[in-house]
Order: C-alpha cells, then sequence, then structure tokens
C-alpha cells in the first residue's frame, strides 16, 4: 500500500536524563532540614509526652494498690479489686455517674440550642454588633470559682436577688441552691448562663465560612425561613456542630470548680451535686482513699474517651 500522503510519524521524545545521585556520605537540604526540624522539636515532644505518660502510669500504678492515707507509703497491690469495689459502689458511685451524665446532657443540649439561635441572630450584620458580641463574651472572662460565689449571691434563699424579683410579681420563693432537689437543675442553668456564648461563637464561626449560594437558590425556589434553616443550613453546618458538640460535651463532663465552689464537699449535704470529679476528690482529700479514687478516674477517664468516640462516629456517620 502507497504511504504517499500520509504525515511522518512524530519522533520519539527523549526522556530527560535521570539527575545524578548525590555522592554517597553526603545528605540533601531536605534531608538536613528535616532532621533539624525533629532535633528541633524533640525537646518538646519529650517534655510533652512526659507530663501525659507519668500522671497515666502513676495513677494505674495506684489503682492496683491499697495506698491509703498517704500516696508514699508503703501499699500492696490488689489487682481489680478498686474497679470492682467502685462498680458495685450503688451510694456514691453510680449515682454519681447519673449526675455526671444528666448534667451534662442537660448543659450541653440546652447550650447548643441558645448558642445556635443566637448564632442565627448574629449572623447578618446589625447596629450595635460589635458591642452585642463584646457583652456577649463577659460570661467566659470570669473564673467558674468567681461565677459559682456569684450565682451564690443572687440565689441566697433569704437575701437574694432571684427570690427578691419572684416575689415582686407574686410567685413564691425558690430554695435554689438550698434544696435538693433543685441544685442540680440550678447547676445546670448557671453552666449553660457561663458557657452559652462559647458555643455562639464557635457556630457562628461556622456559620460565616457557609457558602450563600445553596440558600439563595431555595429562597428562589420558595422556601420559607425554616425549610432554609432546616434543609441547606443545618446539613452545611453540621460538620461545625458536631466538633462544637464534642469540645463541650468533655469539657461538661469535667466540671469541678462550679459544683464545688456551691455546694462543697460531696457535692451537698445528701451528696445532691456529687459527680464524678467531686466524688473522686472527696475519696482523695477527705478520706485519703488514694487506691480507690484512682480506680474512680481511670474509669472516669474511660467513660470519657467512650463518649468522645461515640460522639465523633455519629457525627462522621452522619456527615458522610
Amino acid at each position: 500500500m502507497s504511504t504517499t500522503g500520509l504525515a511522518p510519524a512524530p519522533a520519539e521524545a527523549t526522556p530527560p536524563a535521570p539527575r545524578p545521585a548525590p555522592p554517597r556520605g553526603t545528605r540533601t537540604f531536605e534531608q538536613a532540614n528535616r532532621r533539624l526540624k525533629w532535633a528541633m522539636l524533640a525537646p518538646a515532644l519529650l517534655f510533652v509526652g512526659a507530663m501525659i505518660i507519668f500522671p497515666l502510669v502513676f495513677t494505674l500504678d495506684l489503682s492496683a494498690s491499697d495506698a491509703f492515707g498517704a500516696v508514699n507509703a508503703g501499699k500492696g497491690y490488689t489487682g481489680l479489686t478498686n474497679f470492682t469495689d467502685a462498680l458495685g459502689d450503688t451510694r456514691r458511685f453510680w449515682p454519681a455517674v447519673g449526675r455526671t451524665v444528666s448534667f451534662t446532657v442537660g448543659a450541653v443540649l440546652l447550650e447548643t440550642v441558645l448558642g445556635l439561635a443566637l448564632a442565627m441572630l448574629l449572623r447578618k450584620p446589625f447596629r450595635g454588633m460589635r458591642w452585642v458580641r463584646t457583652v456577649l463574651i463577659v460570661p467566659l472572662l470570669a473564673a467558674p470559682v468567681a461565677i459559682g460565689i456569684l450565682w451564690l449571691l443572687i440565689l441566697d434563699p433569704t437575701n437574694g436577688i432571684a427570690n427578691h424579683l419572684l416575689a415582686s410579681v407574686g410567685l413564691p420563693r425558690q430554695e435554689f441552691l438550698g434544696s435538693v432537689g433543685q441544685s442540680l437543675p440550678t447547676l445546670m442553668l448557671i453552666d449553660v448562663w457561663q458557657w452559652t456564648p462559647m458555643m455562639t461563637l464557635l457556630l457562628l464561626a461556622g456559620l460565616t465560612t457557609l457558602p450563600q449560594e445553596p440558600e439563595e437558590a431555595a429562597l428562589v425556589d420558595g422556601a420559607g425561613p425554616w425549610q432554609r434553616f432546616r434543609y441547606v443550613v443545618l446539613p452545611m453546618l453540621a460538620p461545625t456542630l458536631a466538633t462544637a458538640l464534642v469540645l463541650r460535651a468533655v469539657d461538661a463532663l469535667k466540671t469541678f470548680d462550679l459544683l464545688y465552689a456551691t455546694k462543697g464537699p460531696g457535692g451537698g449535704s445528701d451528696f445532691e451535686a456529687e459527680t464524678l470529679n467531686v466524688y473522686a476528690y472527696g475519696l482523695t482529700f477527705d478520706y485519703q482513699e488514694y487506691g480507690l479514687a484512682a480506680a474512680v478516674l481511670v474509669l472516669f477517664t474511660l467513660f470519657i474517651i467512650g463518649v468522645v468516640v461515640l460522639m465523633r462516629r455519629r457525627g462522621g456517620g452522619k456527615n458522610a
């Protein structure tokens, strides 16, 4: 067959010549930079690792012993006895678990709902927005102990301003923190007052990063405010919402100073506000049962890890 009129085949491209290997025994700039980076980070990593590992190992060692009276006193190892004693304690341990869960769930749910509502209100610019945001973060500036003392004065059954306000509108006086039944709900509301601004700021930061096009398209299609929020804004905000929930839930689980400042040792005369943190503190410093206290702290740490893993899995599944 004639090949007249056919274009000549293109010439094969010559592959680039390989870069010459550096002489043996010499280091490239990237290798030297990498080693320098790890050399600079090593002291900080070792320090942080020691600060994390040593307390964990020491607590695990105490939890398997019968340490009592003094941490450095002679002790014998009892295996899992402290764990079985704690798990079998239906008078103090399990009620403390229930109060810890109730306090965390109630406070975090209220903070999330109120924080999301405030974030939606503050999403659009308005006159005086900077002043509103400044006032909003005021509760975050005070220490939890100071917050507890402040609310003790406000909610004092005899001279507190809260009961004076209730009496002025014809409502009966309340015991608030002085009541066995009202103590834990009152502490939840105090926690909500202090930490709702943090949830608001986290969710507001997430809202400001959302694209406007999906919401504008839904508006053109005739979707109302609730429909745009439910089917457009909320799904896009879900990753930020899940992160905020995890951060706040872990922080609420560890609440101690507010409870101790308002209710004192044992969470009150009838242990009405005793969470796992307060219970472990009492075992350590009031009863000096260091082995049992360490076992309670290990169980509490495992409980927190389980909560975080569960929330992250549920959040990841919803966002997938």
